[in-house]
């Protein structure tokens, strides 16, 4: 087996552990799915494994690692990306504290649902203004490249099987969502899963602005 089938495999095996863990990410796709259907889920999951894609590329090539070594630099994406997260979860909280469900809010576009370049765009906005995204594959990316081999070219392999994993988890959770979609689009479900994410990403956010490196 080669060096770089036995390192790819072994990042497979990472990787794959941090997909499955409950985050921010998996909080969007399944609330999007549950508003708006498998088309915007899946449009949203392609965002964020656009985000990644885009952070292995920066941590391949050292733009991640800036974000590593410069306190000023993390420090900006940080509380851009904080601020971020608690406006989307503060509208979700508005939302789910309104009985009308058509409500304009920061989620949801104001005439029925947004468009999925909307959804994929949230999803990719979402996961760019997470620097521990970026932290992590500065992190673990470097472990993996053997030596002599492309830094680009090797850390987009390693994103991508990074994407494929979270797809296929992505996957699993929208169409999990979707058929239980009927019971999900009751109004106390649906102000439910509202208020949950909501008061999930706040949490993410207010933790992200409060920490550091």
């Amino acid at each position: 087996m080669s060096r770089l089938l036995t390192d790819v495999l072994s990042f497979a095996a990472v990787a794959g552990l941090l997909t499955i863990v409950p985050g921010l990410d998996t909080a969007m796709v399944l609330r999007t799915t549950a508003a708006n259907g498998r088309r915007h889920g899946f449009a949203t999951a392609l965002g964020v494994n656009s985000g990644a894609l885009i952070w292995g590329a920066g941590a391949a090539v050292g733009v991640s690692a800036l974000l590593t070594a410069s306190t000023i630099a993390y420090m900006i994406v940080r509380i851009v990306g904080a601020l971020y997260m608690i406006w989307l979860g503060s509208g979700l909280l508005i939302r789910a504290l309104h009985a009308h469900r058509d409500e304009l809010t920061a989620c949801q576009a104001p005439a029925g649902k947004p468009g999925l370049a909307r959804s994929w765009s949230r999803g990719l906005t979402t996961n760019l203004l997470n620097p521990k995204i970026g932290a992590f594959y500065v992190a673990i990316l470097p472990q993996f490249i053997p030596p002599h081999a492309s830094h680009l070219a090797v850390g987009l392999l390693l994103a991508l099987v990074h994407d494929v994993e979270g797809l296929a988890w992505f996957t699993a959770i929208i169409l999990g969502t979707h058929s239980a979609r009927r019971l999900l689009e009751r109004r106390q479900a649906r102000r439910g899963i509202d208020g949950i994410t909501g008061a999930t990403l706040i949490g993410f956010g207010v933790k992200l602005g409060l920490s550091s490196k």
